[in-house]
């Protein structure tokens, strides 16, 4: 694939051989999870500055590729990398139509009978079409991994951002069930998965989850906890070194106010993180027009002394 590809980069002259023998590069490579080759061949091919001027086949092909590279993202465990690559495709609803795999009622009433048979030539051949439902399941994932700890990390701030709207719509239908039986469709096992996840509870998540579990066991109650044993536990059976690493990165990232203490293996939770009750304080003041600094509300100053008068 490289030998031809690198060819086709030497002797062609038109953009679109080119763009297509890019994109095709980049395929082979996320279908083999080179995932590295494959970001940086994009990223220095500008493809994405572009590609919307590229006729409708060629941005099919684009599609497909961005696809295949938040799967081969998804299966490194750059979660962050494959929601990002999957975002635009499935936020449009049109997943489908987008990567040429059907179209859609509607598009059919919108169109003539030769504009249908224009379409339906762009389709992909069946054998080489692209699960939906794995699509969706790994786009889940991976806001999934990214939406729990940023929830839990801002539990208690009203200006919070959604990272994927999709996922929060997910979680609403689940919330709205008044019988919660055990999952049987995908979304069902996401969401069993994503309140499981917020609890701690990673058996019923799954083991690339553990790391995750105990970071978002962490974040919501550091002013419950005044010290936290890292000897591996029943509830996360996880060893050591990636208990250490793990903590230590959220406390290098600011995410946990805590210390290591090395001697007794022991969590330190440093109590400067305001309390549920402030944090609703320092809403109401933003709502009021007065912004005081945490300090202020947590320990107030005293109130002025009243001059009285002299006639």
């Amino acid at each position: 694939m490289e030998r031809l590809c690198k060819y086709i980069y030497a002797k062609d002259r038109t953009d679109r051989i080119r763009t297509c023998a890019i994109l095709c590069h980049i395929y082979h490579h996320a279908l083999h999870s080179r995932w590295y080759q494959a970001r940086d061949l994009m990223l220095m091919s500008h493809l994405q500055d572009n590609i919307q001027h590229a006729d409708p086949p060629v941005q099919i092909l684009y599609n497909r590729t961005m696809v295949q590279l938040g799967i081969c993202a998804f299966r490194q465990g750059l979660t962050k990398d494959a929601h990002n690559a999957l975002l635009d495709i499935q936020s449009s609803g049109r997943a489908k139509e987008l990567l040429g795999q059907g179209l859609l009622l509607r598009s059919l009433q919108e169109r003539n009978q030769e504009q249908e048979k224009v379409e339906r030539r762009r389709q992909v051949p069946f054998h080489l079409h692209i699960n939906l439902e794995l699509l969706e399941c790994v786009y889940l994932v991976s806001a999934m991994l990214l939406e729990i700890p940023y929830m839990a990390a801002h539990e208690s701030d009203a200006r919070r951002r959604m990272i994927s709207k999709q996922f929060h719509h997910q979680l609403r239908v689940g919330e709205r069930q008044p019988l919660l039986g055990p999952p049987e469709s995908m979304r069902e096992h996401v969401v069993a998965a994503s309140k499981a996840m917020k609890m701690g509870d990673w058996k019923t998540c799954h083991k690339a989850m553990m790391g995750r579990g105990r970071r978002d066991w962490l974040v919501p109650f550091p002013e419950a906890l005044l010290s936290v044993s890292m000897t591996p536990s029943d509830m996360f059976e996880l060893d050591l070194p990636t208990v250490h690493s793990i903590i230590s990165k959220m406390i290098i990232n600011e995410e946990l106010m805590a210390s290591l203490d090395q001697p007794t293996q022991t969590v330190v939770m440093h109590r400067t993180e305001p309390t549920a009750q402030q944090n609703l304080a320092l809403q109401l003041a933003e709502k009021l027009g007065w912004s005081p600094s945490p300090d202020l509300v947590i320990h107030p100053p005293p109130p002025p002394k009243v001059l009285g008068l002299q006639a």
